[in-house]
């Protein structure tokens, strides 16, 4: 393995990682202080600006460091006919989903804060924020299902 691939392994696993705790850290801890009121339209905007920025950072990075390793270790043949092919593109779905519904989740809650609102908003990006947490749970878990196929144990 080459010294770009091991970086890029590196780079798209710490992003991952960032990319999963920041949805989660959106959903368990911050919703629900904005649906209780319990947050200030302040607060939530600049935690909702910042969780914007780290997550499309994360999506860009992780587009281009997914991508670079599935070019370098999968032909279009593999890539649809091997357990680890269907595991990259099930990555590559749930990559897609999960950058769909935080963004939309994000922006709701930017567009109330933005109102001087919080309670409205947090109901309105809930369940975009719990459908994302489901899908970067999901991402993680395909990620060590095809680590484990990579290394033979599956």
């Amino acid at each position: 393995m080459s010294l770009i691939d091991t970086a890029s392994y590196v780079i798209h696993s710490v992003f991952a990682g960032l990319w999963t705790g920041s949805i989660l850290f959106m959903t368990l801890a911050v919703l629900p202080l904005a649906v209780r009121g319990n947050l200030d339209a302040g607060p939530l905007s600049t935690v909702t600006g910042r969780f914007k920025i780290l997550s499309r950072t994360s999506v860009l990075i992780l587009f281009l460091s997914g991508g670079h390793l599935a070019g370098t270790q999968y032909t279009t043949s593999t890539l649809t006919g091997s357990l680890g092919g269907y595991l990259v593109l099930s990555m590559l779905s749930l990559w897609v989903l999960t950058a769909g519904v935080t963004e939309v989740a994000a922006s709701r809650l930017a567009d109330g804060s933005g109102r001087d609102k919080v309670r409205e908003p947090g109901r309105q990006a809930r369940r975009f924020f719990q459908l994302g947490s489901v899908f970067a749970v999901l991402l993680l878990v395909v990620s060590g299902l095809l680590s484990a196929a990579g290394a033979g144990l599956l």
